[in-house]
C-alpha cells in the first residue's frame, strides 16, 4: 500500500503553535546577567530533518548559529563552545511545531532581527518561529501533546477498536529498561487520550503525555507495547509533537 506523503494537521495543532506565538509577542526585554543576554528560540522540526538524533541536531544549531553573525555567548574555559541547550529533546524520527532551545547573546539586539539572521541559515525543514526572553524554567515542563498517524495493513476500524480497549484498561504495566535495571510501571496515570479517530486508510490519534522529569513518556513506547501484545504492528507511522505544557496544561514559554 503507497504510503501518504503528507498529512494534514488537525486544526489542533496549529492552534496550540499559535498559542506560543501569541504569548512571545508579549515578550519583555531581555535581561542582562553575567555579562550575557539569555535567548529562547521556538522552532518546527518537520520533514526528512526528524531523521537527525537529538545530538546531530545540536551540533546543527550550533554551527548555523555561528554562521548566522549573531554575537553569541560562548563557554568560558579550555574548551570553549557555543551555550546551546534545549528543553525537551526530541526523539528520532518525531517531528515538532513547538520545540525550543536556548542561547545567549554578548548584547543586546532586536530580537526579530536575530531570527531572521538565523533563519536564513538553517537547513530545510527547520524553522525559528520566534525569539523571546525565557518566562519559565524547563522544571516546570510537565506534559507533551503528540499526533500520531498510524497505516496498518489490516482495516483501521478493527486496529481503532481494539486500540481504545487496550488504552481504556485500569492499568497498563510495562517493562521499562534503565542503564541499571529493569522494572514494571503502570503507565495509565502518565497519558490521556485526546481523540482516535479514523482518517481515511489511517489510524489517528492525539495523546497528552507525561514530560519532563522522572514520570516521562514517550508515546511510541506505549504504541511498541501495544502492538507488540496485539499483533499489530503499523506499516506506516508519523509522530509530531503539537505542544509542550506546563502542569497546568498551558503552552510552557
Amino acid at each position: 500500500m503507497k504510503k501518504p506523503f503528507l498529512v494534514c494537521l488537525p486544526q489542533t495543532a496549529a492552534s496550540n503553535a499559535q498559542v506560543v506565538e501569541q504569548i512571545c509577542c508579549q515578550e519583555e526585554a531581555l535581561v542582562l546577567d553575567n555579562g550575557f543576554y539569555t535567548v529562547r528560540a521556538f522552532y518546527r522540526k518537520e520533514g526528512r530533518i526528524k531523521y537527525i538524533s537529538h545530538l546531530d541536531m545540536n551540533r546543527c544549531i550550533s554551527r548555523d548559529l555561528k554562521r548566522s553573525g549573531l554575537p553569541v555567548w560562548h563557554t568560558l574555559g579550555f574548551n570553549s563552545h557555543i551555550y546551546l541547550t534545549f528543553a525537551l529533546p526530541l526523539s528520532l524520527g518525531y517531528e515538532s511545531l513547538c520545540d525550543s532551545f536556548d542561547f545567549r547573546l554578548t548584547r543586546e539586539m532586536d530580537l526579530e532581527m536575530a531570527r531572521k539572521q538565523l533563519a536564513a541559515v538553517l537547513p530545510e525543514g527547520l524553522t525559528v518561529y520566534r525569539l523571546a526572553k525565557p518566562v519559565e524554567k524547563p522544571e516546570k515542563i510537565a506534559f507533551a501533546d503528540y499526533d500520531i498517524f498510524q497505516e496498518f495493513c489490516k482495516d483501521a476500524a478493527i486496529v481503532q477498536a481494539q486500540l481504545k480497549e487496550w488504552l481504556s484498561r485500569p492499568e497498563i504495566l510495562l517493562e521499562k529498561k534503565t542503564k541499571k535495571s529493569q522494572k514494571e510501571i503502570d503507565v495509565k496515570p502518565l497519558f490521556t487520550l485526546k481523540k482516535l479517530e479514523e482518517q481515511g486508510e489511517n489510524l489517528f490519534l492525539s495523546l497528552r503525555c507525561s514530560a519532563g522529569g522522572t514520570c516521562h513518556l514517550n508515546p511510541t513506547f506505549l504504541l511498541d507495547a501495544f502492538a507488540a501484545e496485539t499483533g499489530n504492528p503499523p506499516d506506516w507511522a508519523r509522530v509530531i509533537r503539537t505542544a509542550v505544557l506546563n502542569d497546568a496544561g498551558e503552552p510552557w514559554v
